[in-house]
Protein backbone atom coordinates (compact mmCIF):
# COMPACT_ATOMS: atom_id res chain seq x y z
CA UNK A 1 0.00 0.00 0.00
CA UNK A 2 1.26 3.64 -0.74
CA UNK A 3 2.44 5.42 1.80
CA UNK A 4 1.24 9.21 2.95
CA UNK A 5 3.14 11.53 5.41
CA UNK A 6 0.55 13.03 7.70
CA UNK A 7 1.12 16.22 9.83
CA UNK A 8 0.45 15.67 13.48
CA UNK A 9 -1.98 18.15 13.32
CA UNK A 10 -4.33 16.02 11.21
CA UNK A 11 -3.21 12.61 12.15
CA UNK A 12 -5.84 10.57 14.27
CA UNK A 13 -6.15 7.55 16.12
CA UNK A 14 -6.40 4.24 14.35
CA UNK A 15 -4.43 5.28 11.81
CA UNK A 16 -1.96 2.78 10.67
CA UNK A 17 2.20 3.62 10.94
CA UNK A 18 3.43 2.28 7.30
CA UNK A 19 7.70 2.82 8.02
CA UNK A 20 9.97 2.35 11.37
CA UNK A 21 9.73 5.75 12.82
CA UNK A 22 13.09 6.86 13.91
CA UNK A 23 14.36 9.87 16.08
CA UNK A 24 18.00 10.05 16.64
CA UNK A 25 17.69 6.57 17.83
CA UNK A 26 19.21 3.41 16.93
CA UNK A 27 16.05 1.28 16.92
CA UNK A 28 12.62 2.41 15.96
CA UNK A 29 10.79 4.41 18.54
CA UNK A 30 7.70 2.64 16.76
CA UNK A 31 7.53 0.15 14.34
CA UNK A 32 6.26 0.01 11.11
CA UNK A 33 2.39 -1.42 11.17
CA UNK A 34 1.76 -0.28 14.34
CA UNK A 35 -1.94 1.39 14.92
CA UNK A 36 -1.60 4.41 16.56
CA UNK A 37 -2.69 5.39 20.09
CA UNK A 38 -3.20 8.54 22.33
CA UNK A 39 -0.02 7.32 23.62
CA UNK A 40 1.63 7.46 20.43
CA UNK A 41 0.61 10.78 19.66
CA UNK A 42 2.12 11.96 22.93
CA UNK A 43 5.44 10.17 21.98
CA UNK A 44 5.69 11.89 18.43
CA UNK A 45 4.70 15.03 20.69
CA UNK A 46 7.60 14.16 22.69
CA UNK A 47 10.16 13.43 19.97
CA UNK A 48 9.28 16.65 17.95
CA UNK A 49 7.93 14.61 15.05
CA UNK A 50 6.63 16.62 12.99
CA UNK A 51 4.81 14.13 10.26
CA UNK A 52 4.04 10.65 10.27
CA UNK A 53 4.24 8.08 7.61
CA UNK A 54 0.78 5.84 7.32
CA UNK A 55 -0.61 3.94 4.61
CA UNK A 56 -2.55 5.80 2.20
CA UNK A 57 -5.31 3.13 1.18
CA UNK A 58 -6.89 2.99 4.78
CA UNK A 59 -10.10 4.99 4.28
CA UNK A 60 -11.44 7.53 6.44
CA UNK A 61 -13.83 4.97 7.50
CA UNK A 62 -11.70 2.32 8.74
CA UNK A 63 -9.81 4.96 10.85
CA UNK A 64 -13.00 6.34 12.10
CA UNK A 65 -14.05 2.70 13.22
CA UNK A 66 -10.59 2.08 14.58
CA UNK A 67 -10.87 4.81 16.27
CA UNK A 68 -14.12 4.61 17.83
CA UNK A 69 -12.94 0.89 18.97
CA UNK A 70 -9.79 2.29 20.51
CA UNK A 71 -11.95 4.86 22.70
CA UNK A 72 -13.81 2.01 24.19
CA UNK A 73 -10.99 0.35 25.11
CA UNK A 74 -9.10 3.65 26.17
CA UNK A 75 -12.16 3.95 28.51
CA UNK A 76 -11.79 0.25 30.17
CA UNK A 77 -8.09 0.55 30.27
CA UNK A 78 -5.88 3.65 31.16
CA UNK A 79 -6.25 4.38 35.02
CA UNK A 80 -3.34 5.50 36.16
CA UNK A 81 -2.82 2.39 38.10
CA UNK A 82 -2.98 -0.01 35.28
CA UNK A 83 -0.42 2.24 32.83
CA UNK A 84 1.88 2.52 35.97
CA UNK A 85 1.80 -1.35 36.84
CA UNK A 86 2.53 -1.75 32.60
CA UNK A 87 5.16 0.62 32.72
CA UNK A 88 7.07 -1.23 35.89
CA UNK A 89 7.19 -4.38 34.00
CA UNK A 90 8.33 -2.63 31.20
CA UNK A 91 10.88 -1.44 32.78
CA UNK A 92 11.99 -4.59 34.66
CA UNK A 93 12.69 -6.18 31.24
CA UNK A 94 14.65 -3.10 30.68
CA UNK A 95 16.29 -3.45 33.81
CA UNK A 96 17.10 -7.62 33.65
CA UNK A 97 18.70 -6.60 29.87
CA UNK A 98 20.92 -4.02 31.33
CA UNK A 99 21.63 -7.08 33.91
CA UNK A 100 23.19 -9.09 30.84
CA UNK A 101 24.94 -6.59 29.51
CA UNK A 102 22.50 -5.06 26.69
CA UNK A 103 23.11 -1.21 26.31
CA UNK A 104 20.63 1.26 27.34
CA UNK A 105 17.76 1.88 24.84
CA UNK A 106 16.98 6.11 25.58
CA UNK A 107 13.30 5.46 23.19
CA UNK A 108 12.26 2.82 25.26
CA UNK A 109 12.94 4.67 28.11
CA UNK A 110 10.73 7.75 26.82
CA UNK A 111 8.18 5.16 26.15
CA UNK A 112 7.61 3.95 29.04
CA UNK A 113 7.56 6.81 31.48
CA UNK A 114 6.21 9.44 29.09
CA UNK A 115 2.25 8.65 29.39
CA UNK A 116 2.82 8.67 33.23
CA UNK A 117 4.48 11.89 33.07
CA UNK A 118 2.05 13.26 31.10
CA UNK A 119 -0.90 12.17 33.76
CA UNK A 120 1.15 13.01 37.16
CA UNK A 121 1.83 16.43 35.39
CA UNK A 122 -2.25 16.68 34.85
CA UNK A 123 -2.72 15.43 38.81
CA UNK A 124 0.19 16.42 41.15
CA UNK A 125 -1.85 14.25 44.38
CA UNK A 126 -0.70 10.96 42.27
CA UNK A 127 2.31 11.32 43.89
CA UNK A 128 1.00 10.39 47.24
CA UNK A 129 -0.37 7.26 46.79
CA UNK A 130 3.03 5.49 44.55
CA UNK A 131 4.75 4.38 47.81
CA UNK A 132 1.43 2.35 47.89
CA UNK A 133 1.97 0.90 44.98
CA UNK A 134 5.44 -0.27 45.69
CA UNK A 135 6.51 -3.57 47.09
CA UNK A 136 10.02 -4.84 48.99
CA UNK A 137 10.00 -7.27 46.17
CA UNK A 138 10.25 -5.42 43.04
CA UNK A 139 11.35 -1.94 44.91
CA UNK A 140 13.87 -1.18 42.80
CA UNK A 141 11.85 -1.05 39.68
CA UNK A 142 8.71 0.70 41.29
CA UNK A 143 11.19 2.99 42.91
CA UNK A 144 12.87 3.85 39.65
CA UNK A 145 9.59 4.95 37.66
CA UNK A 146 8.38 6.84 40.72
CA UNK A 147 11.65 8.85 41.43
CA UNK A 148 11.26 9.75 37.57
CA UNK A 149 8.18 11.02 38.40
CA UNK A 150 8.10 13.01 41.81
CA UNK A 151 11.19 14.75 39.46
CA UNK A 152 9.03 15.89 36.82
CA UNK A 153 7.00 17.25 39.24
CA UNK A 154 9.30 18.75 41.33
CA UNK A 155 10.79 20.34 37.94
CA UNK A 156 7.80 21.16 36.90
CA UNK A 157 6.91 23.22 40.16
CA UNK A 158 9.93 25.17 39.70
CA UNK A 159 8.87 26.27 36.24
CA UNK A 160 10.81 24.55 33.76
CA UNK A 161 9.74 23.92 30.75
CA UNK A 162 7.98 20.79 29.19
CA UNK A 163 10.98 19.67 27.21
CA UNK A 164 13.32 20.14 30.61
CA UNK A 165 10.75 18.40 33.00
CA UNK A 166 10.61 15.22 30.41
CA UNK A 167 14.53 15.06 30.62
CA UNK A 168 14.59 15.42 34.52
CA UNK A 169 11.88 12.86 34.56
CA UNK A 170 13.75 10.55 32.68
CA UNK A 171 16.84 11.34 34.53
CA UNK A 172 15.15 9.82 37.66
CA UNK A 173 14.15 6.81 35.83
CA UNK A 174 18.05 6.18 34.76
CA UNK A 175 19.67 7.52 38.14
CA UNK A 176 19.98 3.93 39.12
CA UNK A 177 20.31 1.89 35.86
CA UNK A 178 23.45 1.33 37.64
CA UNK A 179 22.42 -0.60 40.43
CA UNK A 180 21.80 -3.61 37.29
CA UNK A 181 25.62 -3.87 37.59
CA UNK A 182 25.51 -4.34 41.06
CA UNK A 183 25.62 -8.31 41.97
CA UNK A 184 21.95 -9.08 43.21
CA UNK A 185 23.46 -10.74 46.01
CA UNK A 186 24.53 -7.88 47.23
CA UNK A 187 21.88 -5.44 46.03
CA UNK A 188 18.97 -7.68 47.29
CA UNK A 189 20.45 -8.56 50.20
CA UNK A 190 17.54 -8.65 53.63
CA UNK A 191 20.61 -8.89 56.37
CA UNK A 192 22.84 -5.80 56.74
CA UNK A 193 25.59 -5.01 54.23
CA UNK A 194 29.41 -5.28 54.90
CA UNK A 195 31.36 -2.37 54.26
CA UNK A 196 32.88 -4.02 51.09
CA UNK A 197 29.52 -4.45 49.81
CA UNK A 198 28.30 -0.61 50.78
CA UNK A 199 31.22 0.51 48.87
CA UNK A 200 29.82 -1.44 45.71
CA UNK A 201 26.42 0.00 46.77
CA UNK A 202 27.93 3.61 46.70
CA UNK A 203 29.60 2.59 42.81
CA UNK A 204 26.07 2.52 41.04
CA UNK A 205 25.81 6.25 40.26
CA UNK A 206 29.74 5.61 38.33
CA UNK A 207 27.81 2.51 36.42
CA UNK A 208 24.99 4.41 35.58
CA UNK A 209 26.95 7.56 34.37
CA UNK A 210 28.86 4.79 32.26
CA UNK A 211 25.45 3.73 30.96
CA UNK A 212 24.18 7.09 30.00
CA UNK A 213 27.40 8.84 28.35
CA UNK A 214 26.98 8.13 24.98
CA UNK A 215 23.31 8.66 24.54
CA UNK A 216 22.88 11.51 22.73
CA UNK A 217 19.32 12.34 23.32
CA UNK A 218 20.13 12.91 27.06
CA UNK A 219 21.20 16.23 27.36
CA UNK A 220 24.91 16.70 28.90
CA UNK A 221 23.20 18.58 32.67
CA UNK A 222 21.10 15.49 32.96
CA UNK A 223 24.26 12.92 32.91
CA UNK A 224 26.20 14.74 35.54
CA UNK A 225 23.11 15.13 37.58
CA UNK A 226 22.67 11.02 37.24
CA UNK A 227 25.97 11.23 38.16
CA UNK A 228 25.87 13.52 41.24
CA UNK A 229 22.17 12.51 42.86
CA UNK A 230 23.49 10.94 45.27
CA UNK A 231 25.88 14.15 46.31
CA UNK A 232 24.91 16.37 49.09
CA UNK A 233 25.55 20.10 49.49
CA UNK A 234 27.47 19.70 52.83
CA UNK A 235 29.81 16.85 51.43
CA UNK A 236 28.46 14.11 52.78
CA UNK A 237 27.13 12.05 49.57
CA UNK A 238 28.99 10.13 47.31
CA UNK A 239 30.79 8.70 44.72
CA UNK A 240 32.97 11.65 44.79
CA UNK A 241 31.92 13.79 48.16
CA UNK A 242 31.29 17.00 46.07
CA UNK A 243 29.46 20.42 47.86
CA UNK A 244 27.63 23.04 46.94
CA UNK A 245 28.72 24.62 44.47
CA UNK A 246 29.91 21.58 42.33
CA UNK A 247 26.68 20.02 42.59
CA UNK A 248 23.91 20.56 39.79
CA UNK A 249 19.87 21.74 40.70
CA UNK A 250 19.02 18.46 38.93
CA UNK A 251 21.01 16.29 40.45
CA UNK A 252 19.40 17.76 43.58
CA UNK A 253 16.05 17.23 41.79
CA UNK A 254 16.42 13.65 41.78
CA UNK A 255 18.26 13.33 44.94
CA UNK A 256 15.06 15.21 46.78
CA UNK A 257 12.87 12.45 44.39
CA UNK A 258 14.98 9.28 45.38
CA UNK A 259 15.15 9.98 49.38
CA UNK A 260 11.31 10.96 49.31
CA UNK A 261 9.96 7.80 47.60
CA UNK A 262 12.78 5.57 49.16
CA UNK A 263 11.34 6.98 53.07
CA UNK A 264 7.55 6.74 52.66
CA UNK A 265 7.78 2.73 50.85
CA UNK A 266 7.57 -0.20 52.25
CA UNK A 267 11.43 -1.96 52.43
CA UNK A 268 12.36 -5.29 53.64
CA UNK A 269 13.92 -3.87 56.74
CA UNK A 270 11.13 -1.00 57.22
CA UNK A 271 7.80 -0.22 57.24
CA UNK A 272 5.95 2.70 54.92
CA UNK A 273 6.16 6.31 56.87
CA UNK A 274 3.76 9.47 55.93
CA UNK A 275 4.35 11.38 52.96
CA UNK A 276 4.33 14.45 55.57
CA UNK A 277 5.85 12.95 58.04
CA UNK A 278 8.89 12.08 55.64
CA UNK A 279 9.01 15.86 54.07
CA UNK A 280 9.31 17.03 57.49
CA UNK A 281 12.20 14.75 58.18
CA UNK A 282 13.80 15.91 55.31
CA UNK A 283 13.50 19.20 55.63
CA UNK A 284 14.63 19.23 59.37
CA UNK A 285 17.03 16.51 60.35
CA UNK A 286 18.17 16.03 56.63
CA UNK A 287 18.76 20.37 56.18
CA UNK A 288 22.36 21.35 54.95
CA UNK A 289 22.19 18.23 52.61
CA UNK A 290 19.28 19.27 50.32
CA UNK A 291 18.70 22.78 47.85
CA UNK A 292 16.21 24.25 50.31
CA UNK A 293 14.45 25.65 46.93
CA UNK A 294 13.99 21.78 45.82
CA UNK A 295 12.99 20.90 48.83
CA UNK A 296 10.08 23.80 49.26
CA UNK A 297 9.00 22.60 45.92
CA UNK A 298 7.97 19.02 47.20
CA UNK A 299 6.81 21.08 50.41
CA UNK A 300 4.53 22.93 48.20
CA UNK A 301 3.20 19.97 46.22
CA UNK A 302 2.77 17.67 49.21
CA UNK A 303 1.20 19.98 51.53
CA UNK A 304 -0.99 21.53 48.75
CA UNK A 305 -4.21 20.98 50.84
CA UNK A 306 -7.56 22.74 49.72
CA UNK A 307 -9.61 23.89 52.73
CA UNK A 308 -11.97 21.05 53.58
CA UNK A 309 -9.56 18.35 53.01
CA UNK A 310 -10.37 15.49 54.89
CA UNK A 311 -7.27 14.04 56.55
CA UNK A 312 -6.23 10.69 58.83
CA UNK A 313 -3.73 11.84 61.77
CA UNK A 314 -1.01 9.93 63.06
CA UNK A 315 -3.67 8.76 66.29
CA UNK A 316 -6.35 7.40 63.06
CA UNK A 317 -8.39 10.67 64.19
CA UNK A 318 -9.82 11.69 61.09
CA UNK A 319 -10.67 15.39 60.81
CA UNK A 320 -10.66 18.39 58.02
CA UNK A 321 -8.20 21.44 57.01
CA UNK A 322 -9.75 24.34 58.52
CA UNK A 323 -6.65 26.35 57.75
CA UNK A 324 -2.54 26.17 56.47
CA UNK A 325 -0.21 27.96 57.69
CA UNK A 326 2.53 28.91 55.39
CA UNK A 327 5.42 28.43 57.97
CA UNK A 328 4.53 25.24 59.02
CA UNK A 329 2.26 23.77 55.43
CA UNK A 330 2.37 20.39 56.70
CA UNK A 331 0.99 20.85 59.73
CA UNK A 332 -2.56 22.57 58.86
CA UNK A 333 -5.50 23.56 61.70
CA UNK A 334 -7.73 20.35 61.78
CA UNK A 335 -11.66 20.26 63.25
CA UNK A 336 -11.55 16.39 64.47
CA UNK A 337 -14.67 14.92 62.24
CA UNK A 338 -15.97 13.24 65.61
CA UNK A 339 -15.60 15.81 68.32
CA UNK A 340 -15.28 19.07 66.33
CA UNK A 341 -12.52 19.83 68.54
CA UNK A 342 -9.76 22.31 66.67
CA UNK A 343 -6.40 20.93 66.92
CA UNK A 344 -3.51 22.41 66.02
CA UNK A 345 -1.01 20.10 64.44
CA UNK A 346 1.77 23.10 64.24
CA UNK A 347 1.35 23.54 68.23
CA UNK A 348 1.29 19.72 68.30
CA UNK A 349 3.84 17.73 66.65
CA UNK A 350 3.28 14.31 68.51
CA UNK A 351 0.59 14.13 65.83
CA UNK A 352 1.03 14.03 61.97
CA UNK A 353 -0.90 13.64 59.00
CA UNK A 354 -0.72 10.29 57.99
CA UNK A 355 -2.43 9.93 54.79
CA UNK A 356 -5.04 12.02 52.62
CA UNK A 357 -8.92 10.17 52.80
CA UNK A 358 -10.05 10.56 49.15
CA UNK A 359 -13.00 8.23 49.37
CA UNK A 360 -15.27 8.50 52.88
Amino acid sequence: METIHVPISELGVGRVISEDIFANTQYPIIFKDTMISYVHLQVFQAFNISHVPVYKGQSDTQAEKKETNIEVMIEEIPTFRKVYNRSVEQFKREFKNWEAGAKVDIAKARTIILPLVEMVLEDRTIVFDLNEYSNPKDYLYHHCIATALISAVIAQKLGYDRGMTIQVAIGGLLADCGMAKVHPRIRDKKSPLTEQEFDEIYKHPIYSHNMVKDLTILKETMKEAIFQHHERLNGSGYPKGEKIANISVFAQIIAVADVFHAMTCERVYRSRQSSFKVIEMINESEFGKFDIKVVRALIDIVADLPIGTIVELSNLERGEVMFVNKFAPTRPLIKLLHSGEIFDLSKNRTFYISRIITNM
